[in-house]
């Protein structure tokens, strides 16, 4: 589903749509197997359900795992879907999934200046 793209990202392709909910979300399953093979450390137990970060078209966001969502579908809710440059969704994109590190990095970031886009 994604594959390396750059030292900080993984590249994919995702159908990008509309959603009433209040964060970005994906299939559950595939995110908890996106989580374990991209962002897992191989130690111990480790979470499966920390947001995955993604930039879809000009933003990171960060994307939980939800049940009822068709595969490869990520699902955005309609104010911040208005603020890329998508048109007429559901689309096929291509987004860029943040490596561990910079993922992390993002976060922190975000949780440092809350609205602060990056």
């Amino acid at each position: 589903m994604f594959e390396e793209f750059s030292s900080g990202y993984y590249l994919g392709r995702l159908y990008v749509e509309p959603d009433d909910r209040e964060q970005v979300a994906m299939r559950r399953d595939h995110h908890e197997r996106i989580n374990e093979q991209l962002y897992a450390e191989g130690e111990g137990i480790e979470r499966l359900d920390n947001p995955l970060v993604m930039k879809v078209d000009n933003r990171h966001v960060a994307v939980r795992g939800e049940e009822g969502l068709p595969e490869g579908t990520l699902a955005v809710p309609e104010p911040l879907l208005e603020e890329t440059r998508i048109r007429n969704p559901p689309t096929l994109k291509e987004v860029l999934l943040a490596k561990a590190d910079r993922a992390a990095q993002i976060l922190r970031y975000q949780n440092q200046l809350p609205g602060v886009e990056t």
